[in-house]
């Protein structure tokens, strides 16, 4: 069982969560058990923190992302605003004009839901499937693309409708093109633990966006839609001493 945290500023601000919280909870607990039966989660964090955005990233870290989980707590707002507000944030942070294709990605962050809120808890909870050889206190800065861009696939592949799921890779790969030519001119094995502190929020989770991209392409492109073949042969790669990077491995230098 996880246990429960809140961290909120009054019982008001609770009060206003309190029915998102029980319902990501809910959907938590059936996702929670997929994992166990296909995805190998043996160890559960022993609590979610639910607390607000500016929490998350200015007193419980400095993370600037408000959800993220280490071994034993996964801190998350649960707001489905301050998600739309973040997620628009990249966009408005670097001035760019209103075109067709940034109104477009725009109204599509400002639309959207407690099921994407909740893919993000869902991503987070993913880290703890043993099916990663790394630990938490690891630095992981040879893979870290493959955990990242695997949590984010599974936690949206098996929670959202197909249709909910195409339009959000749909919008990923607008935001590549976007960011790619400003913030990608390294490969994803660079994605590491330094890369949190770069400035720009969109640089940041340009690592995102690309390393799901690899991994939908793997999963779907390269091994037939079978997901624990793809972990096979990064458990292979690890075993085998890390010899190469990972992304000349599976053939995904280019994203």
């Amino acid at each position: 069982m996880i246990k429960q945290i809140f961290a909120f500023e009054d019982l008001l601000e609770y009060e206003r969560y309190a029915d998102d919280i029980k319902l990501l909870n809910k959907k938590l607990a059936v996702y929670k058990e997929l994992l166990i039966n296909r995805f190998e989660l043996v160890e559960l964090p022993k609590s979610i923190v639910w607390t607000s955005s500016e929490n998350a990233t200015s007193v419980f870290s400095q993370v600037p992302v408000p959800a993220y989980t280490n071994r034993d707590l996964i801190f998350m707002s649960p707001s489905v605003k301050e998600w739309r507000d973040f997620y628009l944030s990249q966009l408005e942070n670097e001035g760019l004009s209103d075109t067709e294709e940034v109104l477009y990605i725009k109204n599509y962050f400002q639309a959207i839901t407690i099921d994407h809120v909740f893919c993000i808890l869902a991503h987070e909870l993913t880290h703890h499937i043993e099916l990663f050889p790394d630990e938490f206190e690891d630095e992981r800065g040879d893979s870290i693309w493959f955990e990242e861009g695997m949590c984010e696939y599974l936690s949206q592949k098996l929670t959202l409708t197909n249709e909910q799921f195409t339009e959000l890779r749909t919008i990923d790969e607008h935001m590549i093109q976007l960011f790619k030519p400003k913030y990608g001119q390294f490969g994803l094995d660079h994605f590491g633990s330094g890369s949190y502190g770069h400035a720009s929020l969109a640089a940041i989770m340009l690592n995102y966006w690309r390393s799901a991209s690899a991994i939908q392409y793997l999963v779907e492109e390269c091994y037939e839609g079978d997901v624990l073949k793809v972990f096979e042969k990064y458990q292979e790669w690890h075993a085998n001493g890390r010899g190469q990077l990972l992304t000349d491995f599976f053939g995904v230098s280019d994203f």
